[in-house]
């Protein structure tokens, strides 16, 4: 069986298992978990007799079949007594991982007057005469919907609203915890743009930005598009400029690191969903020259009649001027940088010696990239990372946070320009990314960001 990556895991459980206390007892548990492919997490120590020592030990595994398979061999062996096991995922998102709590405290009952009737109708007599300070007092000015149909979620695929909402609330809390962003996550039954639009249209006086999370291309442009035309708010897709924003950030740095030039870097870029054209627009916007966007029937050029629709249409008169054709095999030769947002395990190790000399390599598709990063360092690549590393959590703090700051109406290019050099600039010396567990660093991403939205400021 292969060996199992820690962080590209399906399934997480904690086991707790009673083991004879003697050297070596351990070792032995841990040298079967590896024998079938599975990964060694946490382990903790929980209780402790003369005789024997129980453990609680997360173990990662790929799929159900491997966990059974596992457990059914841990338990046959002698002298270890498995006694629980536990789903150390479900068990983290029991009850949701958010909750809408107050910012005041009501314990007396004058406290209470003032927060509700009769005081709270002065707050409301004054933004009906000043309708512009609704956001200061009121939560608007510091509350973010996150919508989402379920339909493209992470790299699980159409999943449904239900399913989706652990993503949300996910995103919710990384918000709240790196900007002190309150969100409301909101899930829509439908794969209509004009439903989806409507409903978020109507209820868009109780939010300061709007961002859709996860609904499939090219759904998803049609959504952005018609709704930022209707709103007065930011409408901030995160699969797309969140990537696009740290991806830019990350072709910064590493092409200082290898002594490259944007302007003279070939770049090939697979998938051709919400990512890959939010990414190609915002390298092409930068100064970036030679672009070729693969889908699944190969490269995408001016004039190609399989497989289009009006957005690859639109980026192909954008793109791959010299008009290559061919698999993405073949366009990936003698090009500098590969950048995935597609599928697992689409680029070979040969392909990516075919490239030219110190190559870079992003390969993001989660949660098991097109290749992984040993594989493309060991084939020549100068810099390999997957979606661990170069991910859209490092940008879409700091870019909500600095929009809600400036008071914006929309996300425009300098602001993700703004946080995507920050964030370069704020990467260890041989590093291409930051911390993202820095709070600082979402910080200085804010600031850039709500100066490049309003310079007077």
């Amino acid at each position: 069986m292969p060996e199992t990556e820690k962080y590209s895991f399906k399934i997480v459980k904690k086991i707790r298992v009673r083991i004879h206390d003697v050297p070596g007892a351990f070792g032995q548990f841990a040298l079967e978990v590896g024998k079938h492919g599975a990964a060694l997490g946490d382990i903790t120590k929980v209780h402790l007799t003369s005789q024997y020592i129980t453990r609680d030990i997360v173990v990662y595994f790929d799929n159900k079949k491997h966990f059974s398979d596992t457990i059914g061999a841990l338990k046959k062996l002698k002298g270890y007594k498995i006694i629980s096991v536990e789903d150390e995922v479900l068990h983290i998102h029991q009850g949701g991982k958010i909750a809408v709590t107050p910012t005041v405290k009501i314990d007396t009952l004058n406290e209470l007057r003032m927060v509700y009737t009769p005081g709270v109708a002065q707050a409301c007599n004054y933004i009906i005469e000043n309708p512009e300070e609704a956001r200061k007092y009121t939560s608007i000015g510091n509350t973010v919907c996150i919508a989402t149909n379920g339909s493209a979620v992470l790299g699980l695929g159409d999943i449904g609203v239900l399913a989706g909402m652990p993503v949300m609330e996910g995103k919710s809390v990384i918000l709240n915890k790196m900007a002190g962003v309150s969100c409301v996550p909101i899930l829509i039954e439908s794969d209509n743009a004009d439903r989806i639009v409507d409903t978020l249209e109507a209820i868009s006086k109780t939010f300061s930005v709007i961002m859709i999370e996860d609904i499939k291309a090219p759904l998803c442009f049609e959504v952005e598009e018609k709704l930022q035309e209707k709103v007065s708010i930011p409408v901030f897709h995160d699969d797309q400029h969140g990537t696009a924003t740290v991806i830019l950030a990350s072709l910064i740095k590493a092409l200082d690191l290898v002594n490259k030039q944007k302007v003279k870097a070939h770049i090939v870029i697979s998938g051709a969903g919400a990512a890959g054209m939010a990414v190609c627009k915002i390298l092409l916007e930068y100064g970036f020259k030679y672009i070729i966007i693969c889908d699944r029937k190969g490269a995408i050029y001016k004039g190609r009649m399989g497989n289009m629709n009006i957005y690859k249409k639109a980026i192909a008169e954008l793109t791959n001027k010299d008009k290559e054709k061919g698999s993405l095999e073949e366009v990936m030769k003698r090009k500098d940088i590969f950048i995935g947002v597609s599928a697992p395990n689409l680029v070979s190790k040969d392909m990516v010696r075919d490239m030219n000399k110190d190559p870079i390599v992003l390969a993001l598709a989660n949660p098991v990239p097109e290749i992984w990063p040993k594989d493309a360092l060991e084939a020549g690549a100068a810099i390999a990372l997957d979606g661990r590393t170069v991910n859209n959590c490092l940008a879409f703090p700091g870019i909500i946070r600095g929009a809600l700051d400036a008071c914006a109406s929309k996300i425009t290019y300098p602001m993700k320009f703004k946080a995507a050099e920050t964030l370069a600039a704020l990467a260890g010396k041989h590093e291409v990314t930051p911390n993202f567990m820095n709070p600082g660093v979402h910080k200085k991403v804010a600031e850039a960001v709500r100066r490049a939205a309003d310079p007077a400021r």
